[in-house]
Protein backbone atom coordinates (compact mmCIF):
# COMPACT_ATOMS: atom_id res chain seq x y z
CA UNK A 1 0.00 0.00 0.00
CA UNK A 2 1.41 3.56 -0.97
CA UNK A 3 0.60 6.38 1.63
CA UNK A 4 -0.01 9.92 -0.26
CA UNK A 5 1.45 12.21 1.87
CA UNK A 6 0.25 16.39 1.61
CA UNK A 7 3.16 18.46 1.39
CA UNK A 8 3.24 22.56 1.19
CA UNK A 9 4.99 25.18 2.77
CA UNK A 10 4.20 26.00 6.24
CA UNK A 11 5.66 29.68 8.09
CA UNK A 12 8.34 29.45 11.04
CA UNK A 13 5.43 30.25 13.32
CA UNK A 14 3.41 27.05 12.77
CA UNK A 15 6.43 24.83 14.37
CA UNK A 16 5.63 21.88 11.69
CA UNK A 17 6.74 18.97 14.13
CA UNK A 18 9.90 17.45 12.34
CA UNK A 19 7.60 13.63 11.87
CA UNK A 20 5.37 15.72 9.71
CA UNK A 21 7.75 16.77 7.30
CA UNK A 22 8.99 14.82 4.19
CA UNK A 23 12.65 14.61 5.22
CA UNK A 24 11.32 12.48 8.29
CA UNK A 25 8.67 10.26 6.32
CA UNK A 26 11.37 9.55 3.48
CA UNK A 27 13.61 8.81 6.32
CA UNK A 28 11.00 6.77 8.10
CA UNK A 29 10.61 4.71 4.81
CA UNK A 30 14.42 4.11 4.78
CA UNK A 31 14.52 2.61 8.19
CA UNK A 32 11.94 0.09 7.59
CA UNK A 33 13.21 -3.13 7.80
CA UNK A 34 10.97 -4.67 5.54
CA UNK A 35 12.77 -7.43 3.74
CA UNK A 36 13.24 -7.11 -0.64
CA UNK A 37 10.82 -8.90 -3.01
CA UNK A 38 12.53 -11.69 -5.58
CA UNK A 39 11.77 -9.64 -8.41
CA UNK A 40 13.44 -6.39 -7.02
CA UNK A 41 15.94 -8.38 -6.82
CA UNK A 42 16.46 -9.61 -10.14
CA UNK A 43 16.08 -6.18 -11.18
CA UNK A 44 18.37 -4.47 -9.12
CA UNK A 45 21.17 -7.27 -10.74
CA UNK A 46 20.28 -6.32 -14.08
CA UNK A 47 20.74 -2.58 -13.50
CA UNK A 48 24.07 -3.38 -11.27
CA UNK A 49 25.06 -4.74 -14.78
CA UNK A 50 23.85 -2.16 -16.60
CA UNK A 51 25.85 0.46 -14.70
CA UNK A 52 28.97 -1.34 -15.42
CA UNK A 53 28.20 -2.03 -18.91
CA UNK A 54 28.32 1.77 -19.71
CA UNK A 55 31.11 2.49 -16.88
CA UNK A 56 33.36 -0.16 -18.85
CA UNK A 57 32.10 1.56 -22.39
CA UNK A 58 33.45 5.19 -20.85
CA UNK A 59 36.89 4.14 -18.95
CA UNK A 60 38.88 5.83 -21.23
CA UNK A 61 37.14 9.27 -21.50
CA UNK A 62 38.59 12.44 -20.78
CA UNK A 63 36.03 12.89 -17.93
CA UNK A 64 36.57 9.94 -16.18
CA UNK A 65 40.00 9.73 -16.59
CA UNK A 66 40.22 13.16 -14.68
CA UNK A 67 37.29 11.66 -11.75
CA UNK A 68 39.29 8.60 -11.45
CA UNK A 69 42.78 10.51 -10.81
CA UNK A 70 40.93 12.98 -8.43
CA UNK A 71 39.77 9.90 -6.40
CA UNK A 72 42.89 8.77 -6.66
CA UNK A 73 44.62 11.58 -5.01
CA UNK A 74 43.13 10.74 -1.49
CA UNK A 75 43.88 8.02 0.23
CA UNK A 76 41.17 5.27 1.65
CA UNK A 77 39.51 7.03 5.08
CA UNK A 78 39.49 6.16 8.25
CA UNK A 79 36.88 3.97 9.72
CA UNK A 80 36.78 1.38 7.08
CA UNK A 81 38.64 -0.59 4.10
CA UNK A 82 37.59 2.12 1.17
CA UNK A 83 35.64 1.15 -2.22
CA UNK A 84 36.90 0.53 -5.64
CA UNK A 85 36.53 2.46 -8.83
CA UNK A 86 35.49 1.43 -11.92
CA UNK A 87 39.05 -0.43 -13.56
CA UNK A 88 40.96 -0.43 -11.56
CA UNK A 89 43.09 -3.10 -9.50
CA UNK A 90 40.65 -4.80 -6.94
CA UNK A 91 42.93 -3.97 -4.21
CA UNK A 92 44.08 -0.50 -4.97
CA UNK A 93 40.80 1.74 -3.28
CA UNK A 94 40.24 5.41 -2.20
CA UNK A 95 37.59 6.96 0.20
CA UNK A 96 34.07 6.12 -0.32
CA UNK A 97 33.25 9.19 -1.36
CA UNK A 98 36.00 9.54 -4.04
CA UNK A 99 34.87 6.17 -5.26
CA UNK A 100 30.86 7.70 -5.65
CA UNK A 101 32.09 10.61 -7.27
CA UNK A 102 34.43 8.70 -9.84
CA UNK A 103 32.14 5.80 -10.55
CA UNK A 104 29.19 8.10 -10.97
CA UNK A 105 30.53 9.84 -13.70
CA UNK A 106 31.52 5.97 -15.69
CA UNK A 107 28.21 5.12 -15.41
CA UNK A 108 26.40 8.73 -16.35
CA UNK A 109 29.42 9.54 -19.28
CA UNK A 110 27.31 8.04 -21.96
CA UNK A 111 23.85 8.71 -20.79
CA UNK A 112 23.06 4.97 -21.29
CA UNK A 113 21.78 3.84 -18.62
CA UNK A 114 17.86 3.13 -16.33
CA UNK A 115 15.85 5.69 -16.45
CA UNK A 116 12.17 7.10 -15.01
CA UNK A 117 10.33 9.87 -15.86
CA UNK A 118 7.31 11.19 -14.61
CA UNK A 119 6.83 14.74 -13.41
CA UNK A 120 10.23 15.29 -12.76
CA UNK A 121 12.95 12.79 -15.11
CA UNK A 122 15.96 10.85 -13.53
CA UNK A 123 18.52 8.00 -13.80
CA UNK A 124 18.34 5.93 -10.62
CA UNK A 125 20.68 4.31 -11.89
CA UNK A 126 22.76 6.93 -9.94
CA UNK A 127 21.96 5.61 -6.98
CA UNK A 128 24.04 2.56 -7.16
CA UNK A 129 27.56 4.47 -6.92
CA UNK A 130 27.30 5.78 -3.16
CA UNK A 131 25.45 3.30 -1.93
CA UNK A 132 28.04 0.63 -3.63
CA UNK A 133 31.04 2.58 -2.11
CA UNK A 134 29.72 2.85 1.35
CA UNK A 135 29.11 -0.77 1.44
CA UNK A 136 32.65 -1.53 0.30
CA UNK A 137 34.03 0.90 2.87
CA UNK A 138 32.06 -0.49 5.61
CA UNK A 139 31.84 -4.49 4.79
CA UNK A 140 28.38 -4.66 4.25
CA UNK A 141 26.98 -7.88 2.15
CA UNK A 142 25.03 -8.34 -0.52
CA UNK A 143 21.74 -8.37 1.48
CA UNK A 144 22.42 -5.18 2.67
CA UNK A 145 23.11 -4.27 -0.15
CA UNK A 146 20.37 -4.99 -2.33
CA UNK A 147 18.23 -3.33 0.76
CA UNK A 148 20.12 0.12 0.53
CA UNK A 149 19.51 -0.09 -3.32
CA UNK A 150 16.14 -0.84 -3.28
CA UNK A 151 15.24 2.05 -0.92
CA UNK A 152 17.68 4.47 -3.46
CA UNK A 153 15.42 3.77 -6.37
CA UNK A 154 12.31 4.26 -4.46
CA UNK A 155 12.72 7.34 -2.93
CA UNK A 156 13.75 9.17 -6.08
CA UNK A 157 11.85 7.35 -8.03
CA UNK A 158 8.61 8.95 -5.43
CA UNK A 159 9.97 12.25 -5.54
CA UNK A 160 10.06 11.92 -9.20
CA UNK A 161 6.41 10.81 -9.59
CA UNK A 162 5.47 14.35 -7.34
CA UNK A 163 7.69 17.12 -7.54
CA UNK A 164 8.44 18.66 -11.09
CA UNK A 165 12.09 20.33 -10.92
CA UNK A 166 12.77 20.95 -14.16
CA UNK A 167 9.97 23.85 -14.41
CA UNK A 168 11.87 25.39 -12.57
CA UNK A 169 15.15 25.37 -14.22
CA UNK A 170 16.32 22.75 -10.96
CA UNK A 171 18.93 20.37 -12.15
CA UNK A 172 17.12 16.50 -11.77
CA UNK A 173 19.88 15.30 -8.99
CA UNK A 174 18.34 17.43 -6.24
CA UNK A 175 16.14 14.22 -5.85
CA UNK A 176 19.17 12.12 -6.04
CA UNK A 177 20.74 13.95 -3.43
CA UNK A 178 17.85 12.62 -0.87
CA UNK A 179 17.46 9.40 -2.06
CA UNK A 180 20.85 8.16 -2.01
CA UNK A 181 21.57 9.78 1.33
CA UNK A 182 18.42 7.46 2.13
CA UNK A 183 20.16 4.14 0.46
CA UNK A 184 22.77 4.99 2.62
CA UNK A 185 20.90 4.84 5.55
CA UNK A 186 19.07 1.83 4.78
CA UNK A 187 22.12 -0.25 3.76
CA UNK A 188 23.70 0.99 7.44
CA UNK A 189 20.85 -0.13 9.49
CA UNK A 190 20.43 3.63 10.71
CA UNK A 191 18.05 5.21 12.82
CA UNK A 192 15.26 7.36 11.93
CA UNK A 193 16.77 10.76 13.00
CA UNK A 194 19.63 10.20 11.67
CA UNK A 195 18.75 9.46 8.54
CA UNK A 196 16.83 12.62 8.53
CA UNK A 197 19.55 15.29 9.26
CA UNK A 198 21.44 13.06 6.38
CA UNK A 199 18.38 13.53 3.53
CA UNK A 200 18.13 17.32 4.16
CA UNK A 201 21.74 18.00 4.27
CA UNK A 202 21.50 15.88 1.21
CA UNK A 203 18.64 18.17 -0.79
CA UNK A 204 20.28 20.89 0.61
CA UNK A 205 23.65 20.68 -0.93
CA UNK A 206 22.55 19.21 -4.33
CA UNK A 207 20.11 22.32 -5.71
CA UNK A 208 21.51 23.52 -8.48
CA UNK A 209 19.82 25.44 -11.85
CA UNK A 210 19.68 23.08 -14.86
CA UNK A 211 21.96 25.30 -17.01
CA UNK A 212 24.47 21.95 -17.37
CA UNK A 213 21.69 20.94 -19.51
CA UNK A 214 21.05 23.93 -21.08
CA UNK A 215 22.78 25.51 -24.39
CA UNK A 216 26.41 23.73 -24.83
CA UNK A 217 26.24 21.26 -23.04
CA UNK A 218 29.82 20.78 -21.16
CA UNK A 219 31.48 17.81 -19.22
CA UNK A 220 29.76 18.68 -16.00
CA UNK A 221 26.11 17.14 -17.48
CA UNK A 222 28.18 13.49 -16.50
CA UNK A 223 29.44 14.56 -13.17
CA UNK A 224 26.40 16.09 -11.52
CA UNK A 225 24.82 13.28 -10.52
CA UNK A 226 28.43 12.00 -8.97
CA UNK A 227 28.59 15.47 -7.00
CA UNK A 228 25.00 14.35 -5.93
CA UNK A 229 26.12 11.23 -4.93
CA UNK A 230 29.36 12.54 -3.32
CA UNK A 231 27.48 14.84 -1.30
CA UNK A 232 24.93 11.94 0.35
CA UNK A 233 27.86 10.03 1.53
CA UNK A 234 29.29 13.48 3.49
CA UNK A 235 25.82 13.68 4.48
CA UNK A 236 24.99 10.43 6.14
CA UNK A 237 29.10 11.02 7.67
CA UNK A 238 28.02 14.11 8.93
CA UNK A 239 24.48 12.96 10.37
CA UNK A 240 26.21 10.05 12.38
CA UNK A 241 28.73 12.71 13.99
CA UNK A 242 25.38 13.84 15.30
CA UNK A 243 25.06 17.41 12.84
CA UNK A 244 21.84 18.41 12.27
CA UNK A 245 20.67 20.22 8.89
CA UNK A 246 18.20 23.12 8.06
CA UNK A 247 14.68 22.04 8.39
CA UNK A 248 12.12 21.79 7.14
CA UNK A 249 14.38 21.84 4.16
CA UNK A 250 11.02 20.94 2.02
CA UNK A 251 8.67 23.13 3.85
CA UNK A 252 10.33 25.72 5.02
CA UNK A 253 9.44 29.46 4.42
CA UNK A 254 12.66 29.47 3.07
CA UNK A 255 13.26 26.15 2.05
CA UNK A 256 13.48 24.67 -0.84
CA UNK A 257 9.73 24.72 -2.29
CA UNK A 258 9.53 28.23 -1.29
CA UNK A 259 12.24 29.91 -3.25
CA UNK A 260 13.09 27.10 -6.07
CA UNK A 261 9.67 25.71 -7.11
CA UNK A 262 6.39 25.61 -6.79
CA UNK A 263 6.03 29.14 -4.08
CA UNK A 264 4.91 29.58 -1.13
CA UNK A 265 1.33 28.78 -1.77
CA UNK A 266 2.43 25.46 -3.28
CA UNK A 267 1.31 21.72 -2.25
CA UNK A 268 2.28 18.55 -3.93
CA UNK A 269 1.12 14.66 -2.99
CA UNK A 270 4.20 12.58 -2.73
CA UNK A 271 3.79 8.94 -2.61
CA UNK A 272 5.74 6.85 -0.22
CA UNK A 273 5.23 3.02 1.03
CA UNK A 274 3.44 2.26 3.67
CA UNK A 275 5.00 0.76 7.12
CA UNK A 276 5.94 -2.51 6.06
CA UNK A 277 5.57 -2.37 2.46
CA UNK A 278 7.50 -3.44 0.20
CA UNK A 279 9.80 -1.15 -2.00
CA UNK A 280 9.01 -1.57 -5.55
CA UNK A 281 9.45 1.37 -7.81
CA UNK A 282 12.85 -0.27 -9.22
CA UNK A 283 10.40 -2.36 -11.43
CA UNK A 284 8.48 1.30 -12.82
CA UNK A 285 11.84 2.32 -14.38
CA UNK A 286 12.91 1.16 -17.98
CA UNK A 287 16.55 0.82 -19.53
CA UNK A 288 18.38 2.31 -22.92
CA UNK A 289 19.38 0.19 -26.05
CA UNK A 290 20.68 3.01 -27.09
CA UNK A 291 23.39 5.86 -25.91
CA UNK A 292 21.23 8.43 -26.09
CA UNK A 293 18.68 10.77 -24.07
CA UNK A 294 15.68 8.67 -22.65
CA UNK A 295 13.32 10.39 -24.92
CA UNK A 296 15.13 9.57 -27.77
CA UNK A 297 15.08 6.34 -27.28
CA UNK A 298 11.50 5.33 -29.48
CA UNK A 299 12.26 7.90 -31.70
CA UNK A 300 15.63 5.91 -32.41
CA UNK A 301 13.94 3.30 -33.15
CA UNK A 302 10.95 4.21 -35.42
CA UNK A 303 13.85 6.08 -37.41
CA UNK A 304 16.02 3.06 -37.84
CA UNK A 305 12.60 1.41 -38.79
CA UNK A 306 11.54 3.99 -41.73
CA UNK A 307 14.83 4.47 -42.83
CA UNK A 308 15.48 0.75 -43.71
CA UNK A 309 11.94 0.10 -44.81
CA UNK A 310 12.05 2.93 -47.41
CA UNK A 311 15.75 4.34 -47.98
CA UNK A 312 14.23 7.23 -50.31
CA UNK A 313 13.46 8.79 -46.72
CA UNK A 314 17.49 9.34 -45.91
CA UNK A 315 18.44 10.99 -48.72
CA UNK A 316 17.60 14.89 -48.42
CA UNK A 317 16.88 15.69 -51.65
CA UNK A 318 13.45 13.79 -51.53
CA UNK A 319 12.87 15.09 -48.21
CA UNK A 320 10.78 18.62 -48.01
CA UNK A 321 9.92 18.81 -43.96
CA UNK A 322 10.09 16.21 -41.42
CA UNK A 323 8.27 17.16 -38.36
CA UNK A 324 7.91 15.58 -35.13
CA UNK A 325 4.50 15.51 -32.95
CA UNK A 326 5.70 14.85 -29.44
CA UNK A 327 5.31 15.77 -25.94
CA UNK A 328 6.00 18.78 -24.27
CA UNK A 329 9.22 17.50 -22.67
CA UNK A 330 10.88 16.69 -25.73
CA UNK A 331 9.60 19.10 -27.98
CA UNK A 332 11.08 21.72 -24.93
CA UNK A 333 14.31 19.65 -23.69
CA UNK A 334 16.00 18.29 -26.29
CA UNK A 335 13.78 19.68 -29.61
CA UNK A 336 13.41 22.63 -31.69
CA UNK A 337 11.53 23.98 -28.63
CA UNK A 338 14.50 24.69 -26.26
CA UNK A 339 15.33 27.26 -28.61
CA UNK A 340 19.04 26.27 -28.24
CA UNK A 341 21.20 26.67 -31.81
CA UNK A 342 23.52 23.97 -30.84
CA UNK A 343 20.97 21.59 -31.46
CA UNK A 344 21.63 22.14 -34.70
CA UNK A 345 25.41 22.67 -34.81
CA UNK A 346 27.57 20.58 -36.36
CA UNK A 347 30.89 21.37 -34.32
CA UNK A 348 28.40 20.68 -31.14
CA UNK A 349 29.88 18.37 -28.17
CA UNK A 350 28.63 14.66 -28.24
CA UNK A 351 26.37 15.91 -24.76
CA UNK A 352 24.92 18.44 -26.72
CA UNK A 353 23.96 15.86 -29.88
CA UNK A 354 22.89 13.56 -27.19
CA UNK A 355 20.40 16.31 -26.05
CA UNK A 356 18.94 17.18 -30.16
CA UNK A 357 16.32 15.01 -31.39
CA UNK A 358 16.55 16.39 -34.78
CA UNK A 359 20.21 14.86 -34.87
CA UNK A 360 19.57 11.39 -33.10
CA UNK A 361 16.53 11.03 -35.40
CA UNK A 362 18.33 12.27 -38.55
CA UNK A 363 21.54 9.87 -37.66
CA UNK A 364 19.33 6.98 -37.11
CA UNK A 365 16.99 7.23 -39.99
CA UNK A 366 20.41 7.29 -42.26
CA UNK A 367 22.20 4.67 -40.69
CA UNK A 368 19.43 2.18 -40.13
CA UNK A 369 20.66 2.21 -36.21
CA UNK A 370 22.80 3.94 -33.40
CA UNK A 371 26.29 3.22 -32.02
CA UNK A 372 27.59 4.73 -28.37
CA UNK A 373 30.29 6.13 -29.98
CA UNK A 374 29.92 6.08 -34.22
CA UNK A 375 26.96 8.31 -33.88
CA UNK A 376 28.57 11.11 -32.00
CA UNK A 377 31.81 11.23 -33.40
CA UNK A 378 32.58 14.70 -35.41
CA UNK A 379 32.98 13.03 -39.05
CA UNK A 380 29.38 11.60 -38.73
CA UNK A 381 27.66 14.83 -37.64
CA UNK A 382 29.42 16.86 -39.79
CA UNK A 383 28.48 14.48 -43.09
CA UNK A 384 27.03 17.29 -45.43
CA UNK A 385 23.92 14.92 -46.44
CA UNK A 386 22.90 14.70 -42.87
CA UNK A 387 23.74 18.30 -41.88
CA UNK A 388 20.84 18.82 -44.69
CA UNK A 389 18.47 16.31 -43.37
CA UNK A 390 19.03 17.19 -40.00
CA UNK A 391 18.46 20.89 -40.68
CA UNK A 392 14.83 20.28 -41.93
CA UNK A 393 13.61 18.22 -38.56
CA UNK A 394 11.87 20.06 -36.50
CA UNK A 395 9.70 18.95 -33.39
CA UNK A 396 6.36 20.00 -32.40
CA UNK A 397 4.49 20.15 -29.12
CA UNK A 398 1.41 18.24 -29.45
CA UNK A 399 -1.82 18.05 -26.05
CA UNK A 400 -1.95 13.98 -27.02
CA UNK A 401 1.60 12.86 -26.40
CA UNK A 402 2.12 15.17 -23.73
CA UNK A 403 -0.63 13.67 -21.84
CA UNK A 404 0.11 10.37 -22.61
CA UNK A 405 3.93 11.36 -21.29
CA UNK A 406 1.98 12.44 -17.83
CA UNK A 407 0.13 9.20 -17.13
CA UNK A 408 0.06 7.24 -14.21
CA UNK A 409 -1.74 4.24 -16.06
CA UNK A 410 1.25 1.81 -17.92
CA UNK A 411 -0.62 1.29 -20.21
CA UNK A 412 -1.15 4.60 -21.39
CA UNK A 413 2.05 6.77 -20.48
CA UNK A 414 4.06 7.21 -24.05
CA UNK A 415 7.84 8.42 -24.79
CA UNK A 416 7.44 8.45 -28.31
CA UNK A 417 5.29 10.33 -30.81
CA UNK A 418 4.32 11.00 -34.66
CA UNK A 419 6.59 12.16 -37.26
CA UNK A 420 4.96 13.49 -40.68
CA UNK A 421 7.21 13.38 -43.76
CA UNK A 422 6.78 15.96 -46.37
CA UNK A 423 8.40 14.87 -49.19
CA UNK A 424 9.79 17.28 -51.95
CA UNK A 425 7.01 15.20 -54.71
CA UNK A 426 4.08 16.26 -52.60
CA UNK A 427 3.59 12.59 -51.20
CA UNK A 428 3.56 11.86 -47.49
CA UNK A 429 4.83 9.36 -45.15
CA UNK A 430 3.29 9.46 -41.22
CA UNK A 431 4.09 6.56 -38.62
CA UNK A 432 4.48 6.76 -34.83
CA UNK A 433 6.01 4.81 -31.60
CA UNK A 434 4.82 5.06 -28.18
CA UNK A 435 7.42 3.13 -26.69
CA UNK A 436 10.98 1.85 -26.77
CA UNK A 437 11.53 -1.28 -28.22
CA UNK A 438 13.47 -2.07 -25.13
CA UNK A 439 10.73 -1.00 -22.53
CA UNK A 440 8.91 -3.24 -20.48
CA UNK A 441 5.31 -2.62 -23.41
CA UNK A 442 8.04 -2.50 -26.26
CA UNK A 443 8.97 -4.82 -29.36
CA UNK A 444 11.69 -6.78 -27.71
CA UNK A 445 11.61 -5.72 -23.21
CA UNK A 446 14.83 -5.82 -22.03
CA UNK A 447 15.07 -9.08 -19.70
CA UNK A 448 18.40 -10.52 -17.90
CA UNK A 449 19.96 -11.75 -21.46
CA UNK A 450 19.71 -8.42 -22.89
CA UNK A 451 21.57 -6.74 -19.71
CA UNK A 452 24.31 -9.44 -20.15
CA UNK A 453 24.49 -9.37 -23.83
CA UNK A 454 24.87 -5.56 -23.32
CA UNK A 455 27.27 -5.62 -20.63
CA UNK A 456 29.79 -7.95 -23.04
CA UNK A 457 29.23 -5.59 -26.11
CA UNK A 458 30.64 -2.67 -23.89
CA UNK A 459 33.54 -4.61 -21.93
CA UNK A 460 34.84 -6.67 -24.91
CA UNK A 461 36.91 -3.90 -25.83
CA UNK A 462 38.15 -2.91 -22.11
CA UNK A 463 38.14 -6.43 -20.01
CA UNK A 464 39.74 -9.26 -20.39
CA UNK A 465 37.07 -12.23 -21.52
CA UNK A 466 37.78 -14.08 -17.63
CA UNK A 467 37.15 -10.69 -16.05
CA UNK A 468 33.74 -10.17 -17.94
CA UNK A 469 33.22 -14.17 -16.32
CA UNK A 470 34.07 -13.00 -13.02
CA UNK A 471 31.98 -9.91 -12.86
CA UNK A 472 29.01 -11.44 -14.05
CA UNK A 473 29.32 -14.64 -12.22
CA UNK A 474 29.53 -12.83 -9.02
CA UNK A 475 26.67 -9.78 -9.69
CA UNK A 476 23.84 -12.61 -10.37
CA UNK A 477 24.47 -14.22 -6.72
CA UNK A 478 24.17 -10.58 -5.58
CA UNK A 479 21.59 -11.10 -2.18
CA UNK A 480 24.07 -13.95 -0.92
CA UNK A 481 27.16 -12.04 -1.02
CA UNK A 482 29.58 -11.91 1.42
CA UNK A 483 31.44 -8.57 2.39
CA UNK A 484 34.49 -9.41 1.04
CA UNK A 485 32.45 -10.59 -2.32
CA UNK A 486 31.04 -6.95 -2.62
CA UNK A 487 34.35 -5.83 -1.97
CA UNK A 488 35.42 -7.34 -5.63
CA UNK A 489 31.88 -5.90 -7.29
CA UNK A 490 33.64 -3.83 -9.79
CA UNK A 491 34.78 -4.24 -13.25
CA UNK A 492 38.89 -4.54 -13.94
CA UNK A 493 40.10 -3.20 -17.31
CA UNK A 494 42.68 -5.08 -19.31
CA UNK A 495 46.18 -4.54 -18.44
CA UNK A 496 48.09 -1.43 -19.81
CA UNK A 497 44.80 0.52 -20.49
CA UNK A 498 44.86 2.85 -17.52
CA UNK A 499 48.13 3.56 -17.74
CA UNK A 500 48.08 4.96 -21.08
CA UNK A 501 45.27 7.56 -20.13
CA UNK A 502 46.08 10.88 -19.83
CA UNK A 503 45.79 11.68 -15.94
CA UNK A 504 45.26 15.50 -15.67
CA UNK A 505 47.00 17.15 -13.28
CA UNK A 506 44.92 19.78 -10.67
CA UNK A 507 45.31 20.61 -6.92
CA UNK A 508 44.97 17.14 -5.12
Amino acid sequence: MTVTHHVRVHRSDENLAREEQLAWKIAEVAADPVEVEQPVVDMIINRIIDNASVAAASLTRAPIDAARAQAFSHPVSTGGVGANLFGAALDRRTSPEWAAWANGVAVRELDYHDTFLAAEYSHPGDNIPPILAVAQHTGKDGRALVRGIATGYEIQMDLVRAICLHKHKIDHVAHLGPSAAAGIGTLLGLDVETIYQAVGQGLHTTTATRQSRKGEISTWKAHAPAFAGKMAVEAVDRAMRGQTSPAPIYEGEDGVIAWMLDGKDAAYEVPLPAAGEPKRAILDSYTKEHSAEYQAQAWIDLARKLGTENPALRDPANIASIVLHTSHHTHYVIGSGANDPQKYDPTASRETLDHSIPYIFAVALQDGGWHHVDSYAPARAARPDTVELWHKITTAEDAEWTRRYHSEDPDVKAFGGRVEFQLTDGTTVVDEIAVADAHPLGARPFARENYIAKFRLLAEPVLEPAEIERFLALVQRLPELTAAEVGELSIVAKAGLLEGADAPKGLF
